[in-house]
């Protein structure tokens, strides 16, 4: 039996360092000498930062992690506040249509960003919201799978809880943000995280409504820098770039990885 339980945690640990070796050399090379990195080395014979300095001489990389956290973060908080009272409607309101309206939510993740792209460009087109910021936070405010989440969660929380917050004279919106949202802290996290990772690594989007550099995303800038032409095929800068890009999600993940874990495994589609 301990035989078998050795050999589960060395096929775990094979399986995370092949997730984990990608991610460790791209920091590793973005460090390197730049006659270094073809050599796919572990450890660089010298740690140096010049791909990060010539990566920020180059492109205005400041004024794109800005533009990416004011996105990221509007698109979080919104599908945060939306998501979370679509949910409770979905979880604890008894009305017709109810369970129709769920199930149209759960076919909705079935469909490809593709066939709503051009209808959504469109209208965008027609709002003036194009090389805005509205363009970009706008048609992702709310998400079905943060509406889910917030449904099979509340569910889990007692209706003692509710009925007691109405009889102290609560409404609606009070019960959420003041009593469910207490109660809800790993779905919160884990939807935000979620949704934030999404929101932040978005290419497609940006490259179709914005042109300004000055509004381009970070996830948009570097896609640019690095098939524009402008890293001048250094590898080492579009790895710097790349590493960047990276950091803000791994940061947010180490920080609240505890209630990411905790909602994943309470979370369960429980009707």
């Amino acid at each position: 039996m301990k035989l078998r339980k050795y050999f589960f945690y060395i096929f775990l640990g094979i399986g995370a360092l092949t997730f984990l070796y990608p991610f460790i050399w791209m920091i590793s090379a973005s460090l390197a000498p730049e006659n270094e990195i073809g050599n796919l080395i572990f450890l660089p014979s010298t740690i140096s930062f010049g791909s990060f300095f010539q990566m920020f001489d180059k492109i205005p990389i400041g004024r794109a992690f800005l533009n990416s956290m004011l996105v990221s973060s509007s698109v979080t908080i919104g599908v945060l506040i939306f998501g979370s009272m679509v949910g409770y409607a979905l979880s604890r309101l008894e009305f017709r249509g109810r369970d129709l309206i769920f199930y149209i939510i759960i076919f909705t993740m079935t469909l490809p960003f593709q066939i709503t792209l051009i209808p959504q460009y469109i209208l965008i087109v027609r709002f003036g919201w194009v090389d805005t910021y509205w363009g970009l936070i706008i048609p992702y405010l709310m998400n079905s799978l943060g509406i889910i989440m917030f449904r099979q969660y509340f569910k889990t929380i007692p209706q003692d809880l509710i009925d007691a917050a109405r009889i102290d004279g609560c409404n609606e919106l009070q019960i959420i943000f003041r009593i469910l949202w207490p109660n809800s802290i790993p779905a919160l996290v884990t939807v935000g995280i979620i949704t934030f990772m999404a929101s932040w690594n978005e290419v497609l989007w940006p490259l179709i409504v914005i042109r300004d550099e000055k509004l381009m995303t970070m996830p948009q800038l570097v896609t640019l820098f690095a098939v524009g032409g402008r890293a001048e095929s250094q590898l080492g800068v579009k790895l710097a770039a790349a590493t960047i890009l990276a950091l803000p999600i791994v940061i947010a993940y180490f920080f609240f990885q505890k209630y990411f874990i905790q909602s994943m495994a309470s979370s369960g589609m429980k009707e």
